[in-house]
């Protein structure tokens, strides 16, 4: 045989062989599971569902994707995004009607929140008694008034600031405030009084409100079925979900479950404990350290805690954008202080509609194709009649200035139009 023929007889084994070998494979992923489908598909806008399900099928650890490798991330915030309406909200609103919060240490209520405005310590000092084991909020409408006015509007019942001197990237001081009334009571206790608020709320008829203080406030949660379905799903085709919220971290956890997300996998506000019991005094991240209380998980204190306590990431660069490989690949959100995390997701971004700014600005912009909108899944919010302002005044600065949003290349997003909404 001359050498040409070998070569031509060698070259027709090898390519049997590799077509044999392709051939197998196909069959071999052909013939594997495949990848959980979303099943609560109601409620999805134009293709999200398809984009959702192609998620799963590409990124999933599951069909023929499956390997030992690390698994994809996921993750979520809490409020209006994987359930309507608020957990904080029911949570001090149980406090306040239950009598659950202590008076500050020697009745100085800037003890309970360094950002604290001497207005609304003077206020606060005036409607709510001292030398009590738990201010009578049930009864005294005074305080419970007072309390509810700072915490919901961030200003006194006569209008004045509540709050000042934070950087208005990395924390509100009105969510924080939250975690610090839980001083003198332990992890358990706050768990127990979540827990409480939790099944008053899912109980309560949808529209239902509750009396606290001299007034009324939204008195019902409900969980969003295709958002539980969907993190259901995840976790079946091996992603790593998590959830991040700016509530306190044992509300967090008490209400995560219902999700099937177990504590472990969920983070919120974290306070400073001493003794076994929590303190008015916060953990810190990146730069920040425990107890200066300016970086919660809210804006971009929300990229830090994930970098944190997902990646591992320590000390200053716990605050910077990470490596696209270490990332989420998919993250959901409903508002402004979910930006920075939405913006770190490398394959799908959800967004649910309640018209916020700077995050419908970016998203309705969708300048890399990888943004999603949908409506609330219940109550959803109708068309905006005008335009977000992306291009004057769609950005908070850390001062809480206003200004344009901007694109990673700087260039500015011009005004969008509001086009996924409630019918």
């Amino acid at each position: 045989m001359t050498d040409i023929r070998r070569w031509a007889a060698a070259a027709a084994a090898l390519t049997l062989t590799v077509t044999g070998l392709t051939a197998a494979s196909a069959t071999a992923r052909a013939d594997a599971p495949r990848c959980p489908v979303l099943t609560a598909t109601d409620g999805w806008h134009g293709d999200n569902g398809a984009r959702l399900q192609e998620l799963i099928d590409r990124h999933g650890r599951c069909g023929g994707n499956r390997t030992d490798g690390a698994r994809p991330l996921a993750v979520f915030d809490w409020d209006n995004t994987v359930i309507k309406n608020d957990v904080g909200d029911a949570t001090m609103y149980w406090l306040l009607r239950n009598s659950r919060i202590r008076p500050p240490r020697a009745g100085d209520w800037h003890t309970t929140s360094r950002h604290l405005t001497d207005a609304a310590a003077t206020s606060l000092a005036a409607a709510c008694p001292t030398g009590v084991h738990t201010l009578p909020t049930a009864t005294d409408t005074d305080c419970a008034d007072e309390i509810r006015s700072v915490y919901e509007d961030g200003e006194t019942t006569r209008g004045e600031p509540a709050f000042t001197g934070f950087d208005h990237r990395r924390t509100e001081p009105r969510y924080a405030w939250l975690a610090q009334l839980l001083n003198g009571w332990t992890t358990r206790q706050a768990e127990a009084f979540a827990a409480a608020a939790r099944g008053e709320n899912l109980a309560a008829p949808i529209g239902a409100a509750q009396r606290v203080g001299s007034g009324t406030a939204t008195g019902w949660i409900r969980h969003y079925d295709q958002q539980r379905d969907l993190i259901a799903t995840l976790h079946k085709a091996g992603f790593d979900v998590w959830i991040v919220s700016a509530s306190p971290e044992p509300v967090v956890d008490v209400w995560a479950k219902g999700v099937g997300v177990t504590p472990s996998r969920a983070i919120g506000i974290r306070n400073v404990t001493r003794g076994g019991r929590l303190t008015a005094r916060l953990q810190g991240c990146g730069t920040v350290r425990d107890g200066e209380d300016t970086m919660i998980t809210y804006i971009d204190g929300k990229r830090c805690w994930i970098n944190r306590e997902i990646l591992g990431v320590r000390g200053p660069a716990a605050e910077q954008v990470q490596p696209a490989h270490r990332r989420q690949v998919f993250a959901a959100g409903d508002s402004d202080t979910d930006v920075s995390f939405l913006r770190d997701a490398t394959a799908l971004r959800l967004v649910v509609n309640r018209n916020k700014d700077e995050v419908m600005c970016r998203a309705y912009d969708n300048a890399d194709g990888r943004w999603i909108v949908n409506p609330m899944f219940l109550q959803p919010k109708p068309r905006k009649v005008t335009p977000y302002p992306c291009a004057t005044s769609g950005h908070t600065a850390a001062d809480g200035s206003r200004g344009p949003v901007l694109r990673g290349d700087g260039s500015v997003v011009p005004d969008q139009w509001d086009t996924v909404h409630a019918p």
